[in-house]
């Protein structure tokens, strides 16, 4: 079992998308965690930021679904651009951790240097946080769950990544994934004007060619996605 933790709707697919398919194709179960709700994500003044944040739940949803039919998507619900990490947050996400024993974790990078979003930072900290609690049995025993401690950590756009997964038969999975946020066309997947074919493959061609940069970094002949991997945990 697998839990991906991002900051915003879209964030799970750009960081391990072509991993989770891969996985999921593997019988893995899949579980996503979204820590804020995307109501900031628009370059449009006038759109309504309780109307956007109902808009990338659904499309959160049908995202994960499209990476994993069966996969389960869960919400913190923090106000996107004012994600902090506290005990409230690091409970919430022990939580979970305990109730669904996941072998694998994925998230953000916390280290990463000079990144910039906020919700990005505190989203890596909630979720290394989060885990040293979820392992103590001491941390919110009002939880009244057994600790767990899972295998591994995959933190993307790492600092340092020393981790590759092979995701090349994997890239539409996450293309489509990914064009699922159509709130997000104009201001993050750079969709602009009327939606076309050409514009969906422009898409599809920047995944790939991140994907192959990656291979190319690690002098592998396959597309993949990379990560820091932790396993003492």
């Amino acid at each position: 079992m697998a839990l991906a933790i991002g900051a915003h709707p879209d964030d799970i697919e750009f960081g391990c998308g072509g991993t989770l398919a891969k996985w999921a194709r593997e019988d893995c179960k899949i579980h996503y965690l979204i820590l804020t709700d995307g109501s900031k994500g628009t370059w449009d003044e006038h759109r309504d930021a309780g109307e956007l944040a109902d808009t990338r739940r659904i499309e959160a949803i049908e995202a994960a679904r499209t990476i994993s039919p069966s996969a389960e998507v869960h919400f913190l619900g923090r106000i996107d651009g004012e994600l902090e990490s506290t005990p409230k947050e690091r409970s919430e996400v022990a939580y979970l951790i305990r109730r669904i024993k996941p072998e694998v974790i994925l998230g953000h990078d916390p280290f990463k240097r000079y990144r910039l979003h906020p919700d990005h930072r505190n989203a890596g900290w909630i979720t290394c946080d989060s885990i040293v609690a979820a392992r103590d049995p001491l941390f919110f025993p009002e939880h009244k769950l057994p600790r767990h401690r899972p295998n591994a950590l995959l933190l993307w756009e790492a600092d340092e990544p020393d981790h590759f997964e092979t995701t090349g038969d994997y890239l539409d999975s996450k293309v489509t994934a990914l064009l699922q946020h159509r709130s997000q066309y104009e201001s993050t997947l750079g969709i602009s004007g009327e939606v076309s074919d050409s514009a969906m493959s422009q898409l599809a061609d920047t995944v790939a060619h991140q994907a192959e940069a990656v291979s190319l970094r690690w002098n592998k002949k396959e597309a993949g996605e990379e990560f820091k991997l932790i396993t003492d945990l």
